[in-house]
């Protein structure tokens, strides 16, 4: 199983962390210009956004806000959404109301599931209308809360948050779990047990990963996965603690041993 924790380096972190304050850093007033980071970019071996599913999501601007007007757009095939900047990569703020389209919402949902659609980020374009050339806004967004209907699983409405390179934004990273056809545990009639299917990671936008591998081919029974365990960039910092587990390879159940008696 490939093991390495999450970290980030301190020059990086305080990189993009300067973005987020309103006045300089004392002590960055007295240092000599740095040299400019270069933007992050996916190492080989992790897992990269998909490129079939890199579609530009259109909006239209929306003035007011309420039930009554949610009810509408809703009823006229929209979705009403809102784009929320984050200033520190968290609290909203300067926030933007907007409809997206409902069809497209729903499919890409559809294509992705819920968990893989609310870890990618998209291009947003916002028109006076959704036949107009004219673009008011064109910004880089992460979806970070999808509200769907309890009954039919309609989209009900969509926040965004704003996604520049500068950002560090909390995600729900999915997990995919491989090598369960091989994992020595599961072949001796032990059984996976998944206690967690996502995972929180502090992320520049830029490495955001689509998906986190969870590798079972080596293990074997009563043996466990913490989330310090992932392999994950570098540049991703753990949100939750590293000890908490996200899966563990567990006895046979009682109903198949007493079938072996």
């Amino acid at each position: 199983m490939l093991i390495r924790k999450s970290s980030f380096s301190v020059a990086v972190l305080r990189h993009h962390l300067r973005h987020f304050s309103q006045a300089p850093l004392l002590q960055d007033r007295f240092e000599a210009p740095s040299t400019p980071t270069p933007p992050l970019q996916y190492l080989p071996g992790f897992p990269k956004p998909d490129p079939k599913y890199a579609e530009t999501i259109h909006a239209i601007q929306r003035v007011k806000s309420g039930k009554n007007i949610s009810s509408k757009e809703r009823k006229a095939g929209r979705v009403p959404s809102i784009v929320f900047e984050q200033e520190d990569g968290q609290n909203g703020g300067n926030k933007r109301l907007i409809s997206v389209h409902n069809n497209q919402i729903k499919k890409l949902v559809n294509q992705m599931g819920q968990s893989f659609f609310l870890s990618r980020v998209y291009d947003l374009e916002v028109r006076p209308e959704f036949v107009s050339d004219e673009v008011i806004e064109k910004v880089r967004v992460l979806p970070r809360l999808l509200h769907l209907h309890s009954g039919t699983d309609a989209v009900l409405n969509v926040t965004f948050i704003r996604a520049p390179s500068s950002a560090l934004l909390k995600v729900d990273v999915p997990l995919v779990f491989r090598g369960e056809d091989v994992s020595p545990g599961l072949k001796k009639g032990s059984y996976l047990n998944i206690i967690k299917r996502t995972v929180k990671y502090l992320c520049p936008p830029d490495v955001i990963p689509p998906y986190i591998d969870v590798d079972l081919s080596e293990s074997d029974v009563g043996q466990k996965v913490s989330m310090g365990d992932l392999k994950v960039h570098p540049a991703l910092m753990l949100v939750q603690s590293e000890n908490e587990p996200v899966c563990k390879i567990m006895g046979a159940r009682v109903s198949e041993q007493r079938k072996s008696k």
